[in-house]
C-alpha cells in the first residue's frame, strides 16, 4: 500500500524526526551498525539549525553509549551532518574541529597505578549529502579506521585510547545516489529520502509501506504526522523559499567568478601579448646594436688601416727627403 510521508530532506522534517529518542536509536543503529544502548540529545545550543539565509548545513549532536560487536560497551559522541551544497566542507571541518575542542566531550580513565588520565570522547560523524560526490557512486558509504603495523604490514585488532581520541569514524550517505532497489537494512530504511519517491509536491515522498520492514514503523508514523502539521508546512516552505534564495545566490556567484575569469584570462592574454611584442622590440633593439657594433667595429679597422698608411707615407716622404739631402751634398 501506498502511504504519503513528510520529506526529511527538509530540515525541519529531519529535526523532528530526530527528536524521537527511540526513532533516532533506530535510525543511528541501522547507520553505524551497532547496537545503541543510550542515546542523549545534546543541548539546543549545540544545534545548528537553518534560520539565516547563509547556514546551509543542519547539524545535531548526540551523546551514546553503543555495544560493538565483541561485546563491550562504549560512550561515543555521534554527530550528524546534513547539507545541501557541495560548498559547504568547510563548515563540516569546522563543526568536526568544535567538538574536538569542546572540553565537555572528555571522559577519565584510572589507570593500575591509581591516576586518571582524561581523554577525548570517540567521535562518529554521519553525513547526509543532498548532493553527489565527483568519483563515488555508493549512496551509503562506511569510512572505518584500521590500524597497521608498518613494519610487517600486519592489521593491529587492539584498540589504543590515544589513538581512538584523536580520530573518528564516517558514514557519508548521497542522497541524490539513492536507488529503488531497497536490498539491505539501511537502504530500505533511508527509502524515506529517496526523492524519486517525492509527489508533485516536494514536501511529500510516497513509499510501498509492505516493503518498509516492520521495525520502522516509528520513523513511518512520526513521519505520516509531519504531512498533517500546517505550521510544519509553513516551516518547509519557507525552507523552500531560503534555498531559492540561496541557489540564486550561488548561480549569480556562478556568473559573477566566470565573467571575473573571463576578464582575468582577457588581461593575461593582453600581458601575454605585450610581453611578446616587448620581446620582439628587444630582439630587434639588439640586433640593431649589433649591427652598430660591426659598423664600428668596421670604421676602427678603417681608421687603423689609414693610420697606417699615413705613417708608411710619412715614413717614405722622410726617406725622400733624406735622398735629396744626399743627393745635394754630393753636387757640391
Amino acid at each position: 500500500m501506498l502511504i504519503q510521508i513528510a520529506n526529511p530532506i527538509y530540515d525541519v522534517v529531519f529535526k523532528y524526526l530526530m527528536e524521537d529518542q527511540e526513532v533516532a536509536k533506530l535510525i543511528i543503529s541501522t547507520i553505524i551498525g551497532e547496537e545503541i544502548e543510550t542515546l542523549t540529545f545534546l543541548p539546543q545550543e549545540n544545534t545548528v539549525f537553518l534560520q539565516k539565509h547563509f547556514l546551509t548545513v543542519y547539524r545535531l549532536d548526540f551523546s551514546a553509549k553503543i555495544k560493538t560487536a565483541e561485546g563491550e560497551s562504549k560512550q561515543v559522541l555521534i554527530e550528524i551532518q546534513k547539507a545541501k551544497f557541495a560548498t559547504d566542507i568547510m563548515r563540516f571541518r569546522r563543526y568536526l574541529g568544535e567538538q574536538y575542542q569542546d572540553n565537555t566531550n572528555i571522559y577519565w580513565v584510572k589507570h593500575k597505578n591509581g591516576k586518571r588520565t582524561r581523554y577525548g570522547l570517540p567521535i562518529v560523524s554521519i553525513y547526509f549529502l543532498g548532493y553527489q560526490l565527483e568519483q563515488i557512486t555508493a549512496p551509503v558509504i562506511k569510512v572505518a579506521r584500521q590500524y597497521y603495523d608498518l613494519t610487517t604490514g600486519q592489521e593491529i585488532t587492539e584498540r589504543e585510547l590515544f589513538i581512538e581520541s584523536l580520530t573518528h569514524d564516517s558514514y557519508v550517505i548521497q542522497i541524490p545516489r539513492l536507488h529503488s532497489h531497497h536490498q539491505s537494512e539501511i537502504e530500505k530504511l533511508l527509502m524515506i529520502f529517496d526523492q524519486r519517491h517525492v509527489t508533485m509536491n516536494d514536501h511529500i515522498v510516497t513509499i510501498n509501506e509492505e516493503e518498509m520492514p516492520e521495525r520502522y514503523d516509528k520513523v513511518i508514523r512520526r513521519l505520516q504526522r509531519v504531512v498533517a502539521s500546517p505550521e510544519m508546512k509553513r516551516s518547509m516552505d519557507v525552507e523552500d523559499d531560503i534555498l531559492e534564495e540561496l541557489q540564486n545566490m550561488e548561480r549569480l556567484m556562478e556568473r559573477e567568478v566566470e565573467q571575473r575569469d573571463k576578464l582575468l584570462a582577457e588581461q593575461l592574454q593582453a600581458l601575454t601579448e605585450q610581453q611578446q611584442t616587448l620581446t620582439e622590440q628587444q630582439q630587434t633593439l639588439t640586433e640593431q646594436q649589433q649591427t652598430l657594433t660591426k659598423q664600428e667595429q668596421a670604421l676602427t679597422e678603417k681608421e687603423q688601416a689609414l693610420e697606417a698608411k699615413d705613417k708608411a707615407l710619412a715614413e717614405q716622404q722622410k726617406l725622400i727627403a733624406d735622398l735629396q739631402k744626399q743627393l745635394e751634398s754630393q753636387s757640391s
